[in-house]
């Protein structure tokens, strides 16, 4: 491999080991095959969850949290995961494109709420307020936890890029960066690379 591939901001495409490492986990279930086959019939970007990240995800608050918040459901490839592993999880998850959701059985654990991140997020804070909404607890996860947000996406390295006009990248910089202000959360950023190609999310929780 020349230096300039290894250099590319594709270069997780030109190492199949990452990929071959990815597949070296449990099996998928029908139900989330059956998300990631509606979802490329719907025409939905390929940014979902790979399967071992899907599984680290969903093991983090399994038997812990009851009540969590998701933004960005696109096929519902994580929200099955997330609500497949934790019987006692309701999963409230927020898509801005009413695309395609797939329930795969489990729409009485996962309520999908279509509208955009900075109009559904305040209505969901005034109802946990207002006491009409359970908060989103993870008791015992960690310090009694409350809750935690995840935003995954491919902006492929652009973040390290300040002159970087791309709307996914300037979008990604804005939420890491407005985390970073909030107090009461501690967040950390991840690169990530395997079968999804370069990769990567914010983790934050909020205590």
């Amino acid at each position: 491999m020349s230096t300039s591939a290894r250099d590319s901001k594709d270069v997780a495409k030109y190492n199949p080991v990452w990929a071959t490492v990815d597949t070296r986990r449990r099996g998928p279930t029908a139900s989330l095959e059956n998300a990631l086959a509606a979802s490329r019939e719907a025409g939905l970007p390929n940014i979902s969850l790979s399967a071992a990240q899907g599984k680290f995800l969903a093991a983090l608050p399994r038997r812990r949290v009851t009540h969590a918040l998701e933004v960005g459901t696109l096929g519902g490839y994580s929200a099955i995961w997330l609500a497949s592993e934790n019987p006692a999880l309701r999963l409230t998850t927020v898509e801005y494109e009413p695309l395609h959701v797939e329930a795969a059985g489990l729409a009485d654990r996962i309520e999908v709420i279509h509208g955009a991140g900075v109009d559904v997020l305040p209505r969901l804070r005034d109802e946990v307020r207002a006491g009409a909404r359970p908060p989103f607890v993870g008791q015992g996860y960690g310090q009694a936890q409350r809750g935690y947000l995840r935003r995954q996406r491919g902006p492929q390295g652009g973040l390290a890029d300040a002159n970087s006009t791309d709307p996914s990248v300037t979008a990604s910089r804005l939420l890491v960066e407005e985390v970073g202000k909030l107090s009461g959360v501690d967040s950390v950023l991840l690169q990530t690379v395997g079968e999804k190609g370069w990769d990567g999310w914010l983790w934050a929780v909020v205590s």
